[in-house]
C-alpha cells in the first residue's frame, strides 16, 4: 500500500490585459501560451508550479516585486522575454517556455539579445530557477550579478531533441494570434496523489 504524497498544482487566473508596470522594483515573469495549462511540467518533469514558485521566491528574496503575465501570440522565447521586459516597471523580465527554456531580458536590448539565456532546459532544476529569479531581481536593482551557473551536457541536445521538437509544435498550437498579453494571478494548491 503506497502512502499518498502531496503535489503542488498551479493555476493562472487572468485578471486583465497586461499593462506597462510603474513600479521600479518590479520584475515581470512572462510565460508562454501553454505554460501551466496545456502543459504542467518541463521537458524533464519539473512541475510548472515548482518552476514559478522558485522564480517568484528568487525575486522576492532580493526584496523585489514579481508580476506574472501570459503571452498569447507567440511561442518564441526571445519575443516573450522582450515583451515582458517592455512591460516591466524595472525593464527586466524572465521569459519561460513550457518545456523550461528560460531567458532574462532587458527592455533596451535588441529582441535577440539578452542578459542571460538558459537554452538547455533538460538541465534546469528548481535551484537553477530560483537563482534565475534572484539574478533577474539583481539586474532590476541595477546590480551586475554573476551569471547563474548551469550544467552543460553535450549529449542533452541529441538525447532530448525529438521531445523538444514535439513540445515546441504543441506549444505553437496554443498560440492565439493577435491576442494581447494578460496579467495572471498564480494560485498554488496542494493536492494528494498516490
Amino acid at each position: 500500500m503506497s502512502t499518498p504524497s502531496a503535489t503542488r498544482t498551479l493555476s493562472l487566473r487572468e485578471i486583465g490585459q497586461a499593462q506597462r508596470g510603474t513600479r521600479e522594483d518590479e520584475v515581470v515573469i512572462a510565460v508562454s501560451p501553454a505554460f501551466a495549462s496545456t502543459f504542467t511540467k518541463t521537458i524533464v518533469d519539473v512541475p510548472h508550479a515548482e518552476v514559478l514558485r522558485q522564480l517568484l521566491a528568487g525575486v522576492e528574496e532580493q526584496g523585489m516585486h514579481a508580476r506574472v503575465i501570459r503571452v498569447w501570440d507567440t511561442a518564441d522565447l526571445a519575443a516573450i522575454s522582450h515583451l515582458g521586459a517592455r512591460l516591466s516597471g524595472s525593464g527586466i523580465a524572465v521569459g519561460i517556455l513550457s518545456r523550461g527554456t528560460t531567458m532574462i531580458h532587458q527592455k533596451d536590448l535588441a529582441r535577440l539579445s539578452n542578459l542571460e539565456l538558459f537554452p538547455q532546459s533538460p538541465l534546469l532544476d528548481a535551484e537553477v530557477f530560483r537563482r534565475i529569479g534572484s539574478n533577474a531581481a539583481q539586474y532590476a536593482k541595477g546590480e551586475s550579478p554573476e551569471p547563474v551557473p548551469t550544467r552543460n551536457d553535450q549529449m542533452a541536445r541529441p538525447r532530448w531533441q525529438a521531445k523538444a521538437a514535439l513540445l515546441h509544435l504543441k506549444e505553437f498550437d496554443c498560440i492565439v494570434p493577435d491576442r494581447k498579453p494578460v496579467e495572471v494571478e498564480p494560485a498554488f494548491e496542494l493536492s494528494n496523489t498516490g
